[in-house]
C-alpha cells in the first residue's frame, strides 16, 4: 500500500500538469429562448459577462447593458446577461425573465437561461472566472481569453471605467 501511495504522489503532478486549464471559449450556456450559446463562436474577441437578476435594485443596469451591447456588438463584442436567482431576486422561469427584459429594456443582447453563479452548481464560467459578490457583476474577457477585469454591481455598464477597458479589448 505505501508503494501505491508513492507511485500516486509521483504520478498526480504530471496528471494535473497534463490537464488543460479551462479557457472561456470552451464554455456554453443553456439559450433562455431554447437552444445554445457557444461562447466558441466569440473566440478571438472579448466578451462582457453580467450575472442578472430581474427583481435587483441595480436591474436599471439593463438599459446601459442595452446601450453598450448597440454600440459595440457591431465591433465584435459578446455581451452576455446570465440570469441567477443565487441572490434571490430573479423571476421563476426563463420566460418570464426574457418577458421582463423584453418589455422593459428591450434587450436583444443574448441572454443565457437561468443559471447557476456560485455554490456547488455554478456554471463552468463562474468557476472559472470567479463567484459574483451580488447581481450585476461583471466580467470583462479579453480576446484571448484572460479575464481582464471584473466589476462590481455599483460600476454602472456605461461608467467611464468600463467604456475605457471595453475599448482597450476592442482595440
Amino acid at each position: 500500500m505505501a508503494d501505491l501511495s508513492r507511485r500516486l504522489l509521483l504520478v498526480a503532478p504530471l496528471l494535473m500538469a497534463a490537464a488543460p486549464a479551462p479557457h472561456p471559449y470552451d464554455f456554453r450556456f443553456p439559450a433562455i429562448e431554447g437552444g445554445e450559446i457557444d461562447l466558441a463562436a466569440w473566440r478571438g474577441k472579448p466578451m462582457l459577462v453580467v450575472n442578472t437578476a430581474s427583481f435587483c435594485g441595480f436591474a436599471r443596469q439593463f438599459a446601459a447593458l442595452q446601450k453598450l451591447h448597440e454600440t459595440y456588438a457591431a465591433r465584435g463584442l459578446l455581451l452576455l446577461g446570465v440570469p441567477s436567482n443565487d441572490f434571490n431576486q430573479e423571476a421563476a422561469d426563463n420566460a418570464a425573465v426574457k418577458a421582463f427584459c423584453d418589455a422593459e429594456f428591450g434587450v436583444d443582447f443574448p441572454m443565457a437561461a437561468i443559471s447557476h453563479v456560485k455554490g456547488p452548481e455554478a456554471h463552468p464560467f463562474f468557476v472559472w472566472a470567479g463567484a459574483p459578490r451580488w447581481n450585476f457583476f461583471k466580467y470583462l474577457v479579453g480576446r484571448d481569453g484572460r479575464l481582464l477585469q471584473t466589476y462590481p454591481s455599483q460600476v454602472e455598464p456605461g461608467s467611464p471605467e468600463l467604456l475605457r477597458a471595453v475599448e482597450a479589448a476592442l482595440a
